[in-house]
């Protein structure tokens, strides 16, 4: 089907029109202040570290998969199924999709919108219309295939600065969904842990019960003998039950723990059960690092930064509205009485129109948005640079607690060697009838305490190696974060939510 040539050339006039229009678009200013990082001072070493040395420079520095630097396989098969069960993972997961589809929409602006509304109706005129017309007593038919334009030409870089803010805020999203992915898993290793060292509390107090039966029984055979009193049987009694009764109070905090793992799988209680496996290992070292390296290693203080960036964007929105906003309205199609010459040359139609409307007087509303926006800019540069200081702190706590346990798992170790051999003499002398029953209890209570401290203090150090992995990023990296959200099927991380 081939247009007048007088539709032709109106067309093609009112094409260069835009492509001026998108001429202006292009070389026109943006408003608003560049964005530059806000500047921190990272010290230049870590506090905490001391004379303890962690790692080596050639040490394999953590991966996304850091876990497996415990090298231990039920807790690589309980942290893989944290990122296909979880719930809290998959509703950050949707928290980013959703700041993508945010985003999107925004970035809608940069085109222009289309809309269509056909229509078909028939008509009589009266005959006695008030009005002279030579159509009175006519019918006739009215199809009508409208289209319409509608345009905001980005002039002072209104919608380019809005997209920036929210792209800004769809990397922050980004960096929350691994923020939250790190914590899980991390949550993960320190409740298995915990219940490990619980494991192995129960094995030496259950141990510990079998070696107290054996005393009862050595007593109740020389109370029989006339060797010892009724005192003494009593008193092996009274060490044997209390013992008894930690060992299955142990039991309280050991399921909650394996509850607390099973809801981080995404299964119900009743579903799992954790094997028993004694902590017998001490926990590896971790590669550190400088303390620069942390604000390109934490997902947190990248999101941080990435609100501030959007905040930023926000100012040149906010400016924006001192300037007159452009708007192209555009509208063809055809218009026919009769169906079959309805898309024709002749039955063409079309007009274009350009406006520019500015605000006169707005009584301050447009400095209030500014002063608006520059203070949520710097809230956010607050905020971010709290994150890092909180970043720092976690690190060097997490330091501090690992390198001092660490000592003092050391002199703990002599301290049940020494409380032993304090309960082998003891035990001698009883059995020699140099001392009562009552010197082996206590020695068989120091040298309990010490070795569940010991446990303990073991388990301490396990969990707090997890807590400065979390404190370091996990192996994140902020490389990590898409460029481009609002193209991004998957975010591309190694803590990443599939």
């Amino acid at each position: 089907m081939k247009l007048s040539r007088k539709l032709i050339l109106g067309c093609t006039r009112e094409a260069r029109v835009l492509l001026a229009l998108a001429a202006l678009q292009l070389t026109g200013c943006v408003v608003g202040p560049k964005y530059r990082q806000p500047p921190i001072q990272a010290p230049p070493a870590y506090k905490e570290i001391g004379d303890w040395k962690p790692a080596q420079p050639n040490d394999q520095s953590l991966g996304g998969t850091w876990w497996t630097i415990f090298q231990d396989p039920q807790l690589n098969a309980l942290e893989k199924q944290v990122n296909v069960s979880n719930q809290n993972l998959k509703a950050a997961a949707a928290q980013y999709q959703q700041a993508r589809a945010v985003l999107r929409y925004y970035r809608a602006d940069y085109y222009p919108t289309v809309t269509a509304g056909p229509s078909a109706s028939r008509t009589r005129i009266s005959a006695n219309a008030p009005t002279s017309t030579i159509l009175h007593g006519a019918t006739y038919n009215d199809f009508v295939l409208p289209f319409d334009v509608s345009y905001q030409a980005d002039v002072w870089g209104r919608v380019r600065k809005n997209v920036e803010s929210y792209r800004e805020q769809a990397q922050a999203s980004a960096a929350d969904l691994a923020t939250v992915n790190l914590s899980l898993h991390a949550d993960l290793a320190v409740d298995y842990f915990e219940a490990r060292s619980l494991d192995a509390e129960e094995q030496l107090l259950n141990s510990t019960v079998t070696e107290y039966e054996q005393a009862l029984e050595l007593n109740e055979s020389r109370f029989q003998g006339g060797i010892a009193s009724e005192v003494d049987v009593e008193q092996a009694k009274t060490q044997l039950q209390t013992t008894r009764a930690e060992a299955i109070d142990v039991g309280v905090l050991r399921a909650q723990y394996e509850h607390a793992v099973a809801i981080l799988i995404g299964k119900p209680p009743a579903e799992f059960s954790l094997p028993a496996l004694p902590l017998t290992v001490p926990p590896p070292h971790v590669p550190l690092g400088v303390p620069s390296e942390l604000l390109e290693r934490r997902p947190d203080i990248a999101a941080a930064e990435r609100r501030v960036a959007s905040a930023n964007a926000q100012i040149g929105v906010a400016k924006t509205a001192y300037y007159p906003l452009v708007n192209l309205g555009a509208t063809g199609g055809f218009e026919s009485s009769a169906i079959t010459t309805l898309i024709n040359g002749p039955s063409g139609l079309w007009s274009i129109g350009l406006s520019a409307v500015g605000t006169v007087f707005d009584v301050g509303r447009r400095r209030s948005l500014n002063d608006q926006a520059r203070a949520a800019y710097d809230y956010q540069v607050a905020a971010y640079r709290e994150s890092v200081l909180t970043g720092f702190q976690e690190v060097e706590d997490n330091l501090a607690a690992v390198r001092i346990l660490e000592n003092e798992a050391k002199v703990q170790d002599e301290a049940v060697v020494a409380a032993q051999r304090s309960l082998d003499l003891s035990v001698t002398r009883y059995k020699g009838g140099v001392t009562s029953y009552l010197e082996v209890i206590t020695a068989q209570s120091a040298a309990l305490s010490d070795e569940v401290t010991a446990v303990n203090i073991l388990g301490r150090r396990m969990a707090n190696t997890v807590l400065l992995i979390q404190a370091l990023g996990g192996g994140w990296d902020r490389s990590s974060l898409p460029e481009r959200p609002e193209c991004c099927g998957k975010l591309a991380s190694n803590n990443s939510a599939p």
